[in-house]
């Protein structure tokens, strides 16, 4: 029979716990402190541990130090007062899972289920083998050798096998998805669907339908039934991008999927049941959002269990180099053509910003790719609406002006000088097109006389995309 040892110090919640375990098919025993725990496991080797994070004795993570990883105990940390930085400490230090109190049932089923398949069952050199297929599949699909990667490679090796909620922080352009689908490929749900929605691309009218479905004649045009993203993703993952411009009455909907497994489709009053892991993204400040009203606390903190910074092109050093490189590679296989890039171009890859990050550095290849003949000379490489904003003009912004005027002011600025053209401001703003226009609407007709208003000068003190003191994730 398996055994299941729960360390925790709390007579109500370690009971319930042991009851649910029992039914699970598992003998369990209680230690109440880190030091019980630890002669609990010399006493009989267990195959599985709940852990509550603060011991009176002290922290949970500590009993990792004493298990050997040849074991394959797996561990499963308990909190009644969730911590991000716990969360991830944890993770990162080698438990299969995070669990919060009350601990529900049908999540507790679904974890000891997964746990019990045989595909984690390994032995030593399973484990290496995994490791080996986790590093070939980072250089298969995510390119980049600097530091930065590395750490992120390092988190994602760790995140995947859980069943953790992951959430994608990042600036626009830097290849959230491609991680959320990283994650899912080395997680054990990847013989399942991955599906991506983004939910600023959706409309508020049918997000929620799109979501959870609907049943046919539920509202004018629901000429059949429809199933949701929820229960197609069933088994898999749901990669939610761009979630904080969900609309803040349908967070409450997915706060109550995330936390029970169940919805119901727009029209129906029979419960379904789920089983989905959630990967989310955003471009924005989910703390500045919260204090705009534009995500519920309660459902960032459900989203945040495991946060994942990825990092911004500039910050990648030689990573520049090494995905234009790709990109061109991409471009002449496509076309059986063999350009290469001038010394001089690689340098003015590796001098510039790049406020659109990986999908702006592929554009510009693109584009020198198809005006170069054998050779990708620098001039090819030269951004050229981004490089005019941020040499040729600068923005004067009078001392106390509030940060939404500079906003407003800086994306205006940004259009008149594209010409109108919002795909292309938003490029050079480093936010999303959906994010752009919610502004533009916030902010009311953005006419000629308007944008004549806005002052634009040679001579004074503020660039648009360098502006000292000036958080420009305000924007996204």
């Amino acid at each position: 029979m398996l055994h299941a040892l729960i360390v925790d110090d709390d007579p109500v919640s370690s009971s319930a716990l042991r009851d649910m375990v029992i039914l699970e098919g598992y003998s369990s025993v209680i230690a109440t402190s880190l030091k019980q725990g630890l002669q609990q496991i010399a006493l009989k080797k267990p195959d599985l541990i709940f852990c509550e994070l603060c011991l009176p004795d002290g922290s949970g993570s500590d009993l990792f130090q004493s298990i050997d990883p040849a074991d394959h105990i797996k561990i499963i940390l308990l909190t009644a007062q969730p911590s991000i930085e716990s969360a991830v400490e944890a993770l990162q230090s080698g438990a299969y899972d995070y669990l919060t109190k009350p601990i529900n049932d049908k999540r507790l089923k679904k974890l000891v289920a997964r746990l019990n398949c045989k595909a984690i069952k390994m032995n030593s050199l399973d484990l290496l083998t995994v490791e080996h297929l986790n590093r070939q599949h980072h250089s298969a699909k995510m390119l980049g050798t600097s530091a930065a990667m590395q750490t992120l490679y390092h988190h994602i090796s760790r995140v995947a096998p859980t069943e953790a909620t992951v959430l994608l922080l990042g600036e626009s352009g830097t290849g959230k998805e491609l991680v959320a689908q990283t994650i899912h490929t080395q997680s054990l749900r990847h013989k399942h669907s991955f599906l991506p929605v983004n939910c600023g691309a959706i409309s508020p009218q049918l997000i929620e339908s799109e979501l959870f479905g609907h049943e046919k004649g539920s509202f004018t045009g629901a000429d059949r039934q429809h199933k949701g993203y929820f229960e197609r993703a069933s088994g898999g993952t749901l990669f939610l991008d761009e979630v904080i411009e969900m609309p803040i009455e349908l967070q409450v909907k997915l706060l109550r999927v995330l936390e029970t497994g169940a919805f119901m489709r727009i029209g129906s009053n029979q419960q379904l049941e789920t089983d989905v892991r959630i990967i989310a993204a955003t471009n924005r400040d989910p703390e500045v959002a919260i204090a705009e009203g534009k995500l519920r606390l309660d459902l960032y903190h459900r989203l945040n269990v495991f946060p994942l910074k990825i990092p911004a092109l500039r910050e990648r050093g030689q990573d520049i180099q090494l995905l234009a490189q790709h990109f061109l590679n991409e471009f002449n296989a496509a076309h059986a053509t063999k350009k290469i890039m001038s010394p001089k171009a690689c340098a003015v890859l590796a001098g510039y910003h790049w406020p659109g990050n990986v999908r702006e550095l592929r554009n510009f290849m693109q584009r020198a790719y198809i005006l170069s003949d054998q050779v990708i000379e620098a001039d090819m490489l030269e951004p050229s609406v981004s490089q005019r904003v941020a040499s040729a003009l600068t923005l004067a912004i009078p001392v106390g002006t509030s940060l939404a005027d500079v906003d407003r002011k800086l994306i205006f600025a940004t259009l008149e000088l594209c010409g109108g053209v919002k795909k292309r401001a938003a490029d050079v703003l480093g936010i999303s097109l959906k994010t752009l226009y919610n502004r533009l609407e916030e902010y009311g007709p953005h006419d000629k006389l308007r944008a004549r208003s806005e002052k634009l000068t040679n001579a004074t003190v503020v660039k648009p995309l360098s502006m000292p003191g000036y958080d420009s994730s305000f924007l996204n």
